[in-house]
């Protein structure tokens, strides 16, 4: 394993808060019960932990099939793994051959100020799990 993903994915868990009353400090939310937001787009987010808009955080996100977002930034770096559908992340201007089509388990990272585009290219909706090591933003990018 690549030491900046389990350094990640160590730093991830290690950051979940313990649940009141609960001495082993075990964090458990069934899907059923995530805290799911939309936004008008149809994105939706399930805050696991931090508030993405001011700090670091790590949530569920849940893209509709065929949803392909504008070019776009981020001013902090976004570490994934998808859990179902299938996603492509491209650099913009990047050829399409240049974009891997992410499946169940794939991982990405994609630089804080990196021009993007994040596409759900399944025929089901794209569900990832999202870290992102400062507060989110999404600043669009002229695609002159």
């Amino acid at each position: 394993m690549n030491l900046k993903i389990a350094a990640v994915c160590t730093a991830c868990l290690c950051a979940l808060p313990a649940v009141a009353g609960n001495p082993e400090g075990i964090t458990a939310l069934p899907a059923a019960s995530l805290p799911w937001e939309h936004t008008p787009e149809g994105v939706a987010f399930a805050a696991l932990d931090g508030d993405r808009f001011l700090e670091p955080y790590m949530a569920m996100v849940k893209l509709p099939a065929g949803l392909s977002s504008p070019p776009h930034v981020k001013s902090a770096t976004m570490f994934g793994v998808i859990i179902s559908g299938t996603m492509t992340h491209s650099a913009m201007g990047a050829a399409p051959s240049q974009s891997s089509r992410l499946t169940q388990g794939s991982y990405y990272r994609i630089p804080a100020g990196l021009p993007h585009i994040s596409s759900c290219v399944s025929e089901v909706d794209c569900l990832t799990f999202l870290y992102q090591d400062g507060k989110f933003d999404f600043l669009p990018v002229d695609q002159k």
